[in-house]
């Protein structure tokens, strides 16, 4: 059973339940989760957020189980962790992951490891939309 049954780009929505089976052991004593969302404003921005557009480099995928393959290192934990590209509405899910360990504060911890370094990490990016046409790119360089 490999510790990293889920790291990949999807163009299609993401399905928690999917993350959450991927992991499941009977083993865990604990399984987190994490969303994060398109959200419909930002503080920068002038109008609402209405969308955000992904992109990414050829070696994402590989760099995102990289990054969970490190996240679950030297633990018992297990980690599925998805990224959507492409255009994304407000409410859309754009990260998913779960992470099943033993112990809850393993599970936390490898959880938070692995959002903490796809925002530094992966080399995905973000186009801003607004309601307005305004664009602006968001988070490069971390």
């Amino acid at each position: 059973m490999s510790a990293v049954p889920i790291a990949r780009l999807s163009d299609r929505a993401l399905d928690v339940a999917e993350h959450l089976d991927a992991v499941d052991d009977a083993t865990a004593g604990a399984t987190t989760s994490f969303v994060g969302r398109v959200r419909d404003h930002d503080p920068d921005a002038s109008t609402a957020v209405v969308a955000l557009e992904y992109s990414s480099h050829p070696d994402a995928e590989r760099t995102l189980r990289a990054i969970a393959e490190r996240a679950v290192a030297g633990t018992p934990a297990r980690a599925a962790v998805s990224h959507r590209i492409g255009r994304l509405a407000v409410g859309d899910a754009a990260v998913v992951i779960a992470v099943s360990s033993p112990h809850r504060a393993e599970a936390f911890e490898v959880c938070r490891t692995i959002i903490e370094a796809i925002k530094t990490d992966l080399p995905v990016w973000k186009r801003q939309v607004e309601a307005d046409g305004t664009t602006a790119w968001k988070g490069i360089g971390g």
